[in-house]
């Protein structure tokens, strides 16, 4: 049975979807141009656009950003810090509890992240941690090195055993093998598995509504939410918090694209 194919139409109604998907950015965008902090009457576009809105975003939540943006990059190194070596341990080294292991890691991807959040709360309670920058690292991380390690082991479970094996013989040790061969070769999925991890962090909320108390530690997704009950009828203002909050995603994305889509596939076929 033959099939008629309309590009047109199947054009046509890709853009459609696209604009729909598409339209609630071009909304917060829109909404953040307004004067007069309101959104009940926005115009449908930005005739006399107005950055009110930003600079009050950027005096509120300035340093909101600022902590999303260390807890994140802090967030990332410590997760592909552990992620990568275990994930190349797991690979290269005959562990006998490697599945299992395995297993676990896969597990601790299902458990609800409110459990993980009141646990950390009653151990940081106790250590100090609440409140704290390094705390929010470890609490994020807990959701970033369980996933490194899956999309790192995908890809290095798929490279030639004599790639190793060459720097084996020219004289490289375990360690010096692993940095000069295998880091560099499985780029794609370290700046995939990195890439991802920064925006769990980023978008976090949960770890940052329990483990925060005091405004001087706050991420921006909790500035958003606490801004919206402050000061609800500034709309420009919390939208422009929003557009500046994405922005960081948007520019990651766009640069590391092809990374992603090549660290994504890495380990699919060997």
């Amino acid at each position: 049975m033959n099939t008629v194919r309309h590009p047109k139409l199947n054009t046509a109604l890709g853009l459609v979807v696209i604009a729909v998907l598409l339209f609630p950015i071009y909304w917060m965008v829109n909404a953040s141009l307004q004067p007069g902090g309101v959104t009940v009457d926005t115009a449908w576009l930005p005739l006399n656009p107005d950055l009110a809105g930003y600079r009050a975003a950027l005096e509120e939540q300035g340093g909101n950003l600022m902590t999303s943006l260390m807890v994140a990059v802090g967030s990332v190194a410590l997760s592909l810090a552990v992620a990568v070596p275990a994930a190349y341990a797991l690979v290269q080294f005959r562990i006998r509890w490697a599945d299992y292991l395995l297993f676990g890691v896969l597990i601790s991807q299902m458990i609800p992240g409110i459990v993980i959040a009141n646990a950390l709360y009653n151990v940081y309670a106790e250590i100090g941690l609440l409140n704290s920058i390094p705390g929010l690292i470890l609490a994020d991380s807990t959701a970033g090195i369980p996933f490194a390690i899956l999309i790192c082991r995908a890809l290095m479970g798929s490279l030639p055993p004599a790639l190793v094996e060459a720097a084996h013989v020219d004289g490289a040790g375990p360690v010096r093998a692993f940095l000069s061969v295998v880091v560099p070769v499985s780029r794609n999925a370290i700046i995939t598995a990195g890439l991802f991890t920064f925006l769990f962090t980023w978008g976090d909320f949960l770890f940052a509504l329990t483990l925060t108390t005091t405004e001087e530690v706050r991420p921006v997704t909790l500035g958003i939410y606490n801004y919206l009950g402050a000061y609800v009828n500034d709309w420009s203002s919390m939208m422009a918090t929003a557009v500046l909050a994405s922005l960081p995603a948007v520019v990651l994305l766009a640069v590391a694209q092809k990374y992603v889509a090549a660290g994504a596939t890495g380990g699919a076929v060997k």
